[in-house]
């Protein structure tokens, strides 16, 4: 019974293709189709000599530079039970059987491993078409980068309709650069068990001004968490470009609460949002970056153990260079200890992450709202310095917030009158 509908995606090189299409024979007794799926300006077309596969080759380019929505529009097309999924140097061994990829009636995905030094990444192999219809691909545009695409889907599917097995795919060559490297041990958290902390409570609060080509990643890394966030609440800070309209396809009012407001800067948007918060500790998280997918769990066990005199616990900023389609992974920014006020004026900002004791920020009447710039610029500072005369900050040794280097950033943009602001915070 010919049930299988195999896809392969992102074969850039030819002998790769014709290597993953030779491979396919092991499965020929149950392969229906195969699909191609190609960048655009990719020339990936091979004549594949094989009358038995005759017309059952299709080319197909990614629409918009959009994996998941391609994906996603494709499998309601797809006549097949199930879709096999090969990803740029996959192919299948000789060795595997045919029977290898049958799935038992209550699976619906066979899963594979990708390893790299000590990271072990799930991939889906074999699907059911009725689960891809029902859990559909995220945008590729809502993910960090397009590697995420696979992992992240699978991290939506309940464990117990998921089955692994070794030695089903191998690779003809593996990229193990740093980058890649270090996509692969983020991604490797997606497949953390879910976890549910009562205490300490922990909610998520993004201001967001024009910042419709990230924001969407930033929501999505909160909903991919291992451990859901209390509350996750959004406000627009009077966007003119269409931030908004794309923060309402999440607007649910229960996982997500959306809430948008006249432009007047960051802290006062943020300060709106203070008097919703029900949870004890605030995590803020600027529009144009994203969390790893542990970070709620990793914060909220760092919290409860925190002396009352501390309102502010941060750690390390991973750091990436955001390229066209892109982000390309920098390194590492360690915090270090802040014993002061001379401490914090000299330290290498941005302090992140920003994990605030609700109630501090509350007795000190919020984000303050400071002459300079009408206080649109700097409120982390602002805040931080406020809190520091009455608090302490404590920093620990973490990494889950990531940080997007792009031309947008207000910071990057404003490096004189950063400069301004300092001389005059040093001043008071």
């Amino acid at each position: 019974m010919k049930d299988i509908t195999v896809i392969l995606i992102h074969y850039t090189g030819q002998s790769a293709l014709l290597k993953a299409l030779i491979s396919l024979k092991n499965v020929s007794s149950r392969l229906k189709s195969i699909i191609v799926l190609h960048k655009i300006n990719t020339s990936v077309i091979y004549n594949f000599n094989n009358g038995d596969w005759s017309g059952r080759i299709q080319y197909i380019a990614i629409k918009d530079g959009n994996l998941g929505k391609t994906l996603s529009n494709m499998i309601h097309t797809i006549e097949t039970n199930y879709v096999m999924f090969l990803y740029k140097n996959d192919y299948i061994p000789s060795v595997a059987p045919v029977k290898a990829f049958n799935l038992p009636p209550s699976k619906a995905v066979l899963g594979t491993f990708y390893h790299n030094r000590n990271v072990v990444i799930n991939f889906p192999l074999v699907v059911r078409t009725s689960l891809l219809r029902e859990k559909q691909f995220l945008s590729t545009f809502h993910l960090p980068f397009e590697e995420a695409l696979f992992p992240s889907w699978l991290s939506t599917v309940e464990n117990n309709l998921k089955s692994f097995k070794k030695g089903l795919v191998r690779q003809t060559m593996k990229n193990s650069s740093t980058d890649i490297f270090e996509k692969q041990r983020l991604m490797q958290k997606y497949q953390l068990e879910k976890t549910n902390t009562t205490n300490p409570s922990l909610s998520i609060l993004i201001s967001v001004y024009n910042m419709e080509t990230y924001v969407e990643t930033a929501v999505v890394s909160c909903l991919l968490q291992n451990e859901q966030p209390d509350q996750l609440l959004v406000i627009d800070d009077g966007s003119t470009d269409r931030s908004h309209q794309f923060l309402q396809q999440w607007n649910d009012g229960q996982k997500v609460m959306v809430f948008n407001k006249k432009n007047g800067g960051k802290a006062r948007a943020l300060n709106e949002l203070l008097p919703l918060v029900s949870s004890d500790f605030i995590l803020e998280l600027d529009a144009d970056d994203w969390l790893d997918p542990d970070a709620v769990s990793v914060i909220k066990k760092r919290i409860a153990g925190l002396p009352d005199d501390v309102s502010v616990l941060y750690g390390n900023l991973r750091k990436w260079k955001q390229l066209t389609g892109d982000v390309i992974y920098k390194g590492v920014a360690k915090g270090t200890a802040i014993k002061g006020r001379t401490n914090l004026l000299a330290y290498r900002f941005p302090l992140g992450p920003r994990v605030y004791r609700t109630s501090s920020l509350r007795n000190i009447g919020g984000f303050p709202v400071i002459a300079f710039e009408n206080g649109r610029l700097y409120e982390d500072v602002s805040v931080l310095d406020r809190l520091l005369k009455q608090s302490r900050l404590h920093y620990q040794d973490f990494t889950v917030y990531n940080v997007r280097e792009h031309k947008e950033s207000i910071t990057k943009n404003n490096l004189q009158s950063w400069k301004k602001f300092l001389k005059g915070l040093k001043e008071r």
